[in-house]
Protein backbone atom coordinates (compact mmCIF):
# COMPACT_ATOMS: atom_id res chain seq x y z
CA UNK A 1 0.00 0.00 0.00
CA UNK A 2 1.51 3.35 -0.52
CA UNK A 3 0.81 6.08 1.72
CA UNK A 4 3.30 8.48 1.31
CA UNK A 5 1.55 11.84 0.67
CA UNK A 6 2.30 12.94 -3.14
CA UNK A 7 3.84 16.51 -3.61
CA UNK A 8 5.48 18.24 -6.18
CA UNK A 9 8.66 16.73 -5.09
CA UNK A 10 7.86 12.92 -5.48
CA UNK A 11 5.13 12.53 -8.30
CA UNK A 12 5.09 13.41 -12.24
CA UNK A 13 1.69 13.65 -14.10
CA UNK A 14 1.65 11.50 -17.42
CA UNK A 15 -1.00 12.99 -19.84
CA UNK A 16 -1.65 10.38 -22.52
CA UNK A 17 -2.91 10.83 -26.08
CA UNK A 18 -5.18 13.24 -25.44
CA UNK A 19 -5.83 13.42 -29.39
CA UNK A 20 -9.33 14.90 -30.91
CA UNK A 21 -9.49 11.66 -33.16
CA UNK A 22 -10.47 9.39 -30.18
CA UNK A 23 -13.49 11.83 -29.07
CA UNK A 24 -15.84 9.47 -30.78
CA UNK A 25 -14.10 6.38 -29.89
CA UNK A 26 -14.90 6.90 -25.53
CA UNK A 27 -18.24 7.04 -23.81
CA UNK A 28 -17.39 6.12 -20.47
CA UNK A 29 -17.40 10.07 -20.21
CA UNK A 30 -18.83 12.96 -21.85
CA UNK A 31 -16.67 14.66 -24.21
CA UNK A 32 -16.73 17.93 -21.96
CA UNK A 33 -15.88 15.75 -18.66
CA UNK A 34 -12.83 14.65 -20.58
CA UNK A 35 -11.40 17.43 -21.68
CA UNK A 36 -12.50 19.00 -18.25
CA UNK A 37 -10.02 16.84 -16.28
CA UNK A 38 -7.24 17.01 -18.80
CA UNK A 39 -7.52 20.35 -18.21
CA UNK A 40 -7.82 20.62 -14.63
CA UNK A 41 -4.52 18.53 -14.57
CA UNK A 42 -2.40 20.58 -17.22
CA UNK A 43 -3.32 23.34 -14.56
CA UNK A 44 -2.48 21.22 -11.37
CA UNK A 45 0.96 20.44 -13.06
CA UNK A 46 1.87 24.15 -14.04
CA UNK A 47 0.03 25.81 -11.00
CA UNK A 48 2.03 23.37 -7.99
CA UNK A 49 4.90 22.84 -10.47
CA UNK A 50 4.49 18.91 -11.13
CA UNK A 51 6.66 17.76 -12.93
CA UNK A 52 4.56 16.97 -16.43
CA UNK A 53 5.20 14.94 -19.30
CA UNK A 54 2.63 15.04 -22.19
CA UNK A 55 2.38 12.07 -24.88
CA UNK A 56 0.68 11.56 -28.13
CA UNK A 57 0.91 10.00 -31.39
CA UNK A 58 3.67 10.80 -34.33
CA UNK A 59 3.73 13.66 -35.90
CA UNK A 60 1.15 14.90 -38.11
CA UNK A 61 -1.07 11.94 -36.95
CA UNK A 62 -4.08 11.70 -39.06
CA UNK A 63 -5.92 11.39 -36.21
CA UNK A 64 -5.12 14.56 -34.91
CA UNK A 65 -3.58 16.74 -32.01
CA UNK A 66 -3.89 17.47 -28.93
CA UNK A 67 -7.62 18.72 -27.79
CA UNK A 68 -6.88 22.86 -28.36
CA UNK A 69 -8.06 23.61 -24.82
CA UNK A 70 -5.23 21.67 -23.42
CA UNK A 71 -3.08 22.96 -25.35
CA UNK A 72 -4.28 26.82 -24.47
CA UNK A 73 -2.99 25.36 -20.80
CA UNK A 74 0.30 23.51 -22.32
CA UNK A 75 1.90 26.48 -23.75
CA UNK A 76 5.34 25.87 -24.25
CA UNK A 77 5.29 22.33 -22.07
CA UNK A 78 7.00 20.08 -24.45
CA UNK A 79 5.25 17.30 -26.51
CA UNK A 80 6.35 13.82 -26.66
CA UNK A 81 5.49 12.14 -29.95
CA UNK A 82 5.67 8.10 -30.05
CA UNK A 83 4.55 5.68 -32.58
CA UNK A 84 2.07 2.84 -32.42
CA UNK A 85 2.87 0.84 -29.10
CA UNK A 86 0.13 0.78 -26.56
CA UNK A 87 2.67 1.14 -23.88
CA UNK A 88 4.46 4.27 -24.55
CA UNK A 89 7.32 2.73 -22.32
CA UNK A 90 8.14 1.52 -25.35
CA UNK A 91 9.57 4.47 -26.81
CA UNK A 92 13.02 5.15 -25.63
CA UNK A 93 11.93 9.01 -25.95
CA UNK A 94 8.62 8.64 -23.37
CA UNK A 95 10.79 6.48 -20.95
CA UNK A 96 13.87 9.09 -21.01
CA UNK A 97 10.80 11.86 -20.53
CA UNK A 98 9.46 10.71 -17.25
CA UNK A 99 13.20 9.40 -15.70
CA UNK A 100 14.19 12.33 -16.21
CA UNK A 101 12.07 13.83 -13.74
CA UNK A 102 13.20 11.96 -11.13
CA UNK A 103 9.86 11.13 -9.50
CA UNK A 104 8.93 7.73 -7.79
CA UNK A 105 4.86 8.19 -8.19
CA UNK A 106 3.45 8.87 -11.60
CA UNK A 107 -0.04 10.61 -11.70
CA UNK A 108 -1.24 9.04 -15.37
CA UNK A 109 -4.83 9.88 -17.32
CA UNK A 110 -5.74 10.05 -20.75
CA UNK A 111 -6.94 7.81 -23.25
CA UNK A 112 -8.08 4.83 -23.92
CA UNK A 113 -8.15 2.99 -20.48
CA UNK A 114 -8.20 -0.20 -22.10
CA UNK A 115 -5.42 0.40 -24.39
CA UNK A 116 -2.63 2.93 -23.64
CA UNK A 117 -3.79 3.91 -20.45
CA UNK A 118 -3.71 0.21 -19.27
CA UNK A 119 -1.00 -0.48 -21.36
CA UNK A 120 1.27 2.07 -20.37
CA UNK A 121 0.54 1.97 -16.41
CA UNK A 122 1.85 -1.81 -16.49
CA UNK A 123 5.04 -0.82 -18.26
CA UNK A 124 5.52 1.57 -15.44
CA UNK A 125 4.65 -1.04 -12.75
CA UNK A 126 7.48 -3.17 -14.71
CA UNK A 127 9.89 -0.44 -14.09
CA UNK A 128 9.30 -0.21 -10.21
CA UNK A 129 7.05 3.27 -10.64
CA UNK A 130 4.21 3.83 -7.77
CA UNK A 131 1.38 4.91 -9.62
CA UNK A 132 -2.02 6.51 -9.28
CA UNK A 133 -4.70 6.52 -12.44
CA UNK A 134 -7.14 9.55 -12.57
CA UNK A 135 -10.24 8.07 -13.05
CA UNK A 136 -12.28 11.54 -13.56
CA UNK A 137 -9.47 12.31 -16.35
CA UNK A 138 -9.43 8.71 -18.01
CA UNK A 139 -12.02 7.21 -20.63
CA UNK A 140 -12.50 4.06 -22.60
CA UNK A 141 -14.76 2.59 -25.04
CA UNK A 142 -17.76 2.33 -22.26
CA UNK A 143 -18.39 2.13 -18.72
CA UNK A 144 -17.83 -1.71 -18.78
CA UNK A 145 -14.79 -2.06 -20.47
CA UNK A 146 -13.23 1.45 -18.24
CA UNK A 147 -14.42 -0.41 -15.00
CA UNK A 148 -12.47 -3.66 -15.93
CA UNK A 149 -9.30 -1.68 -17.37
CA UNK A 150 -9.01 0.30 -13.56
CA UNK A 151 -10.13 -3.31 -12.20
CA UNK A 152 -7.48 -4.90 -13.52
CA UNK A 153 -4.90 -1.53 -12.50
CA UNK A 154 -5.81 -1.75 -8.97
CA UNK A 155 -5.72 -5.37 -8.70
CA UNK A 156 -1.95 -4.93 -9.23
CA UNK A 157 -1.62 -2.01 -7.05
CA UNK A 158 -2.16 1.17 -8.57
CA UNK A 159 -4.06 3.49 -6.80
CA UNK A 160 -7.81 5.05 -8.70
CA UNK A 161 -7.45 9.25 -7.72
CA UNK A 162 -9.78 11.86 -8.86
CA UNK A 163 -8.40 15.63 -10.21
CA UNK A 164 -9.53 17.43 -7.76
CA UNK A 165 -8.50 14.82 -4.73
CA UNK A 166 -4.93 14.56 -6.19
CA UNK A 167 -5.07 18.36 -6.70
CA UNK A 168 -6.67 18.89 -2.72
CA UNK A 169 -3.62 16.48 -1.76
CA UNK A 170 -1.36 18.94 -2.99
CA UNK A 171 -2.67 21.30 -1.56
CA UNK A 172 -3.44 20.16 2.02
CA UNK A 173 -4.60 23.49 3.66
CA UNK A 174 -6.47 26.80 2.96
CA UNK A 175 -3.69 28.08 4.68
CA UNK A 176 -1.31 27.09 2.16
CA UNK A 177 -1.71 30.80 1.01
CA UNK A 178 1.16 30.46 -1.78
CA UNK A 179 -0.52 27.97 -3.38
CA UNK A 180 -4.30 28.48 -2.61
CA UNK A 181 -5.18 30.47 -5.82
CA UNK A 182 -4.18 27.50 -7.64
CA UNK A 183 -6.78 25.49 -5.76
CA UNK A 184 -10.06 27.86 -6.30
CA UNK A 185 -9.23 27.76 -9.50
CA UNK A 186 -8.92 24.28 -10.15
CA UNK A 187 -12.49 23.83 -8.19
CA UNK A 188 -14.08 25.98 -10.93
CA UNK A 189 -13.92 22.83 -13.28
CA UNK A 190 -15.99 21.17 -10.50
CA UNK A 191 -19.78 22.72 -10.39
CA UNK A 192 -20.46 21.63 -6.99
CA UNK A 193 -17.39 23.47 -6.12
CA UNK A 194 -18.04 26.35 -8.24
CA UNK A 195 -21.24 26.82 -6.78
CA UNK A 196 -19.73 27.26 -3.23
CA UNK A 197 -17.24 29.81 -4.63
CA UNK A 198 -20.20 32.03 -5.87
CA UNK A 199 -22.07 31.49 -2.57
CA UNK A 200 -18.64 32.66 -0.40
CA UNK A 201 -18.56 35.66 -3.27
CA UNK A 202 -21.50 36.38 -2.52
CA UNK A 203 -21.40 36.76 1.47
CA UNK A 204 -17.67 37.33 1.70
CA UNK A 205 -16.62 40.58 -0.49
CA UNK A 206 -13.27 39.79 0.66
CA UNK A 207 -13.22 35.82 -0.27
CA UNK A 208 -10.10 35.33 -2.48
CA UNK A 209 -10.39 33.12 -5.93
Amino acid sequence: MHIDRRTPDNTAILLIDYVTGFANLFGSQTIPENVNGAVALAKTALGYRVPLVVSLGPENDPRGGLYPELLDVLGDVPLVHRGGSFDAFDFPGFEAAVAATGMKHLVIAGLMTEGCILHTTMGALRRDYEVSVVVDATAGENRVIHDAAMLRMTQLGVTPVSWLSFASELQRSYENVETVGVYQDLQTHSPAFAMVQATMRAALPTFAR
